[in-house]
């Protein structure tokens, strides 16, 4: 490699960086910058925290690896701290005293990523992690870090606890060991992908058990020998994003976990996995084939074993919420699209004008009458306010924006089943989801249909099946008596009574007037900013969203309530380190100039670096931002009939003007208050530097 990794320029020693992990993490990026290995600070910075949001950092034994790929990286590098005082990483034993921060490019090679890997696996042996407790000067720590990133260390590491051609053989010579094999991955993909490998497979190696580790990370990945998995008696998966073609390890009995446990308790892992390998009631992979998890999601399938149910339910909502926004936004984006270029009124005739219109033959002066078009004069016809190659294109944009909005319901509830019980939930799931629509159960009756399907799959995955059914299960059985039964219950016992409860509900909204339609703006905009991104947060919008008709006022204004309500914090924290930068350190100054754009796009999670570093004051008060803008736009009965885009979609937003005033309350609200509450204290801010909360 042309640049060493680390350098005494990127050390410290028995080092002073701060009282929280904010700080050790700002201190150490800036060593990284200052050496000339990355570019911005802040992005650097963004980037480490919003990993430290996925999951904390913090190992057992006083160590912490925080880590990112950043556009602001350009060479792949470490930072080294030896903390005196040490601090809090969120590790269970307690505070850390070194502190490797480990940066790679966006786009770095997998060479790199190598190198950065083979660092993270030696951070589980403890005579390497004591000799840098012993370095005297940063060019020691140094030469013991380059010690272990030797070729040889990396490839006899790599060796060790990825599974190819060659653990095949390995596992044919230890056939009298009792065999088991793992999958370890995380969401970066850099250091607790290989933690978790080279931990299990110490422990394995001194219970003389023969385990062969496959590492789904960003330095790329050995797949398991087929052989191997063929002749393992368990397998086990520390995961956090899912596994890579599931449906290899199909009918094995399996112990399942987050990739930190991998780290913290191989030992346990290890024996859960040879009691399920003993035991034939053992939950076992469902036979399923192909990527099943997302690199965003965190659920993909059954959860850790050591996760309540409640928990668990929650992760499969947010996953099919997650996947459920795309098709919102962009469809209801193109939806806006189509009001702007063909007028409000294109969607009372988009479906004729896009089928029965061409650009060899554009609609002139179009008449409609209750959705139909008409001829000129029939009475109680209204002429469309366009005409032309705007109208035709207006409806054609919005017909694709309404194809787009047509899979949300069948998208949500299939991947709520999918979150529950991965790939075999997903047909059970889109089939009850289809149903809702067809019935009127609308969104609820998707979070009905997703959980049903999820759970149910789950259960028939655990079914003891002969081998020569088993190939069927997850192509032919699941779908069939999966779709059957949730269908079935649909028709025959939930549908009506979960379609009366949705038209109550949309009967409810639309006849709220005063005060009761406002205190739903309050709900909503209260609910928009507890979280700025979390569950809460994406409960509100998907509430919005699912509901979204351009037919149905109450729905538009409640889209209008948490898009506008959403815009709040991430302004209303910009304005305030303008107002009273004092309160504020440098780097929240320089965050608050990016918040106001972040703010006008709808991206509330521009505001997270404020409210973690000082969640007591700043959420509070967002919350009353965000309580005031909801309040009056359903005062001024705002209607948004686009999802998402904030101010840079005013043209689908009606009035603009209440729009604009209710955000400015809101954000003024919001300023004054956690301007306030920081005054209160002793003295301004001068170090406090931003965290993340989960998105």
């Amino acid at each position: 490699m042309s640049h060493p990794i680390i350098q005494p320029a990127t050390v410290r020693l028995d080092a002073d960086l701060g009282a929280t992990k904010e700080d050790v993490i700002r201190s150490l990026a800036g060593a990284v910058v200052d050496a000339g290995r990355a570019d911005d600070l802040e992005t650097m910075v963004a980037d480490l925290l919003a990993r430290e949001a996925k999951a904390a950092t913090g190992m057992k034994g006083g160590i912490a690896i925080p880590h990112c790929k950043s556009e602001a990286v350009s060479t792949p590098s470490l930072g080294f701290a030896r903390l005196d005082p040490a601090a809090d990483f969120g590790a269970k034993d307690g505070p850390a005293d070194l502190v490797f921060l480990i940066s790679a490019p966006a786009g770095g090679g997998k060479e790199h990523l190598k190198v950065l890997a083979t660092l993270a696996r030696n951070l589980v042996r403890d005579e390497f992690v004591e000799a840098l407790r012993g370095a005297s000067t940063a060019e020691e720590a140094v030469g013991i870090i380059e010690g272990v990133l030797a070729p040889k260390e990396e490839q006899a590491s790599s060796s060790g606890s990825s599974g190819g051609a060659a653990a095949g053989a390995g596992a044919a010579a230890a056939s009298e060991k009792p065999r088991l094999v793992a999958v370890t991955s995380c969401p970066t993909g850099i250091a607790h992908t290989y933690m978790a490998a080279d931990a299990l497979s110490q422990e394995a190696a001194e219970r003389g058990v023969d385990l062969q580790v496959e590492t789904q990370g960003s330095a790329g990945a050995t797949a398991l020998d087929p052989g191997v998995i063929a002749a393992a008696d368990a397998v086990i998966f520390a995961t956090d994003v899912g596994v890579r073609d599931r449906g290899r390890f199909a009918g094995k009995p399996v112990v399942e976990y987050g990739v930190k446990k991998g780290i913290d308790a191989p030992g346990q892992l290890i024996s859960e996995a040879l009691e399920a390998a003993a035991d034939p009631d053992a939950r076992r992979v469902a036979g399923s084939s192909g990527d099943s998890g997302d690199p965003g999601d965190t659920t993909s399938g059954s959860a850790g074993q050591d996760e309540h149910w409640a928990r668990t339910l929650q992760r499969a909502v947010m996953t099919g919420v997650s996947y459920m926004v795309p098709f919102v936004a962009g469809g209801g984006l193109l939806m806006a699209l189509g009001f702007l270029l063909g007028g409000y009124d294109v969607s009372y005739a988009w479906e004729a004008l896009s089928t029965e219109y061409s650009l060899g033959n554009l609609p002139g002066e179009i008449w409609t009458l209750d959705g139909e078009i008409v001829g000129a004069g029939t009475a109680g016809a209204e002429m469309l306010s366009r005409s032309g190659l705007a109208l035709y294109l207006g409806a054609v944009m919005f017909g694709i924006g309404q194809a787009a909005m047509g899979f949300m319901i069948a998208v949500l509830s299939g991947f709520t089943a999918y979150g529950l019980a991965d790939r075999p939930g997903l047909v059970p799931g889109f089939v009850g989801g289809a149903i809702s629509v067809a019935v009127g159960a609308g969104f609820i009756g998707a979070l009905i249909t997703g959980i049903l399907a999820g759970y149910l799959v789950r259960w028939m995955t655990s079914w003891n099946t002969p081998r020569w059914l088993s190939s069927l299960m997850p192509v032919v059985l699941i779908p069939l008596l999966g779709s059957l039964v949730v269908g079935l219950l649909m028709y025959l016992l939930l549908g009506r009574p979960l379609a009366a409860l949705t038209s109550g509900l949309e009967n409810w909204l639309n006849g709220m007037t005063g005060s009761s339609v406002i205190l739903l703006g309050v709900i909503l905009g209260l609910m928009m900013c507890f979280d700025l991104g979390g569950p809460v947060n994406k409960a509100a919008y998907a509430f919005a969203t699912a509901g979204l008709a351009v037919d149905n006022p109450a729905s538009l204004r409640i889209m209008a309530a948490v898009m506008a309500a959403g815009m709040v914090p991430p302004l209303a924290m910009g304005l305030a380190t303008v107002v009273r930068s004092r309160l504020f350190s440098r780097a929240e100054r320089e965050n608050g100039r990016a918040a106001f754009l972040l703010g006008a796009s709808f991206i509330s999670e521009g505001a997270i670096p404020f409210a973690a570093a000082d969640p007591l004051r700043v959420i509070p008060s967002m919350m009353a931002g965000g309580a005031v803008t909801g309040a009056l736009i359903m005062a001024f009965s705002v209607e948004s009939y686009a999802p998402h885009g904030g101010i840079f979609v005013f043209f689908a937003i009606n009035p603009v003007w209440g729009y604009i005033v209710a955000i400015l309350a809101g954000m003024l609200v919001g300023t004054v208050l956690v301007v306030i509450a920081k005054s209160a204290r002793r003295e301004p801010a001068t170090a406090a530097e931003p965290a993340a909360v989960a998105a």
